[in-house]
C-alpha cells in the first residue's frame, strides 16, 4: 500500500525542545483531544483513538564502526476509521 505524507518536519531541537513538543504530545493523548501539528504554512489535525498500537524502535543507519546515524522513532497507528490496532507484545518500558 503507498504512504501518503500528510506532514513533516525535520530540524535540530535542543534535549528540552523536544522534551517539550513530546509533553504537548502526551497532554493532549491524556486529555482524549485531537493533535494538530504546525509548521509555516502547513498543519494537519488527526485525533488518535482510545487504543492506538504505539510502535518504539532504536536503529543504526549506515556502517557499524560508528560513523552510521542513530535514531529512536515513536509512532501512533491507527485505522482511518478510528479503531486502534492489534495488542502486540506489550512490556514496553521506558527507563
Amino acid at each position: 500500500m503507498p504512504e501518503e505524507v500528510l506532514f513533516k518536519s525535520e530540524s535540530a531541537q535542543s534535549r528540552a525542545e523536544i522534551a517539550s513538543y513530546l509533553r504537548s504530545v502526551a497532554e493532549k493523548l491524556d486529555a482524549g483531544e485531537s493533535i494538530t501539528l504546525k509548521s509555516g504554512g502547513d498543519s494537519v489535525t488527526m485525533a488518535p483513538p482510545d487504543r492506538p498500537t504505539f510502535e518504539v524502535k532504536a536503529e543504526r543507519e549506515g556502517p557499524t564502526d560508528g560513523d552510521g546515524e542513530l535514531s529512536i522513532e515513536f509512532e501512533l497507528e491507527w485505522d482511518e476509521n478510528g479503531e486502534g490496532g492489534s495488542d502486540g507484545t506489550g512490556g514496553l518500558e521506558i527507563e
